[in-house]
């Protein structure tokens, strides 16, 4: 059985005129979430948020970074997932161990609920295509239940466009397709999305455009298709992600376009470790030391770069 993995596959639902994006993170979102050893909840919240950080930026046409960032009062207190064009990701969570556990102890350790993880605060969007474009940047509130109603949120108030998501994440028991070996980190997600109709001028300033009933029947039935997904469909190894688009939409025609390659990719370096230690004042460098050595660890890939003291205090 051929398997796709760590891709985002672009589609088309013909008869409807829905475009979307299915999203399969397999051995990268395990890379992603194992380096830190995260417990089950942070886990499993950080790998919807590199699934639905994809999913978005998969509809974008750009060159650069594209972030989701969240900031709340809950045990997860931050949570950041990187999409850096054309398909290299990162992520890290920042959150309270001993609230974490307590939950595990409460028999919630499978929760993905945004209010009892991550609080009262906000989620961010964030575009940057360098020094010499414009930084784009769409924040709203952290309410709902899950990352996804957070994301529908933002797109109802930011962008008046009609959009639809399901996302999952999950340990699978083997090697995620059904072969012995330690269990696995999965994550998957799919994402509708319909063009306004109507005066552009008029949309900008929050109308609601005018539809056809026909088109709004036909976007009922496609966000009723695709909340139908299981979980377990968006996290299987084994189930195609060609073959999950027909299930649910080959009545109405669904075409699929080329997949985009996925993989890990932190953008830490012993120089950017070098710039860090730089940019401290000297004098409060020998307190930072250890055995005359500065260690730096990059908080999303958990790599070490341990410099020496003297390379930094020689001059003075």
């Amino acid at each position: 059985m051929t398997v796709h993995d760590d891709l985002i596959r672009p589609f088309q639902i013909e008869a409807a005129g829905l475009r979307g994006r299915m999203v399969r993170l397999g051995p990268v979102v395990d890379e992603i979430l194992t380096r830190h050893a995260y417990p089950a909840p942070v886990a499993r919240m950080l790998g919807q948020a590199l699934a639905l950080a994809t999913v978005l930026a998969g509809a974008l046409k750009f060159d650069g970074v594209f972030s989701l960032q969240t900031k709340g009062d809950g045990p997860i207190s931050v949570l950041v997932a990187d999409y850096r064009s054309p398909g290299l990701l990162r992520g890290y969570a920042q959150f309270d161990a001993e609230a974490i556990a307590a939950l595990e102890a409460a028999g919630e350790g499978d929760t993905t609920s945004v209010q009892r993880l991550l609080g009262v605060g906000y989620i961010a969007f964030t575009v940057d295509q360098g020094a010499d474009m414009e930084r784009y940047q769409g924040i709203v509130a952290l309410e709902g239940a899950s990352l996804a109603d957070c994301a529908h949120l933002y797109f109802r108030e930011s962008e008046q466009i009609g959009s639809a998501i399901r996302l999952a994440a999950d340990r699978v028991a083997g090697d995620g397709n059904g072969g012995a070996g330690a269990a696995v980190w999965r994550a998957g997600a799919i994402m509708l999305q319909r063009l306004p109709e109507g005066d552009p001028a008029l949309i900008a300033r929050g109308a609601e455009p005018e539809r056809p009933d026909e088109a709004e029947d036909d976007w009922r039935r496609a966000v009723t298709l695709l909340a139908s997904t299981s979980d377990g469909e968006l996290t299987d190894a084994g189930l195609d992600t060609d073959a999950l688009l027909y299930r649910l939409f080959h009545e109405d025609g669904v075409r699929v376009y080329e997949p985009v390659p996925l993989a890990a990719g932190c953008r830490c370096s012993a120089q950017r470790a070098r710039a860090v230690m730089a940019s401290l004042p000297p004098e409060e460098l020998p307190d930072l030391a250890v055995d005359g050595e500065l260690v730096v660890t990059c908080e999303f890939c958990n790599a070490v770069y341990r410099l020496s003291l003297d390379e930094f205090t020689a001059t003075q």
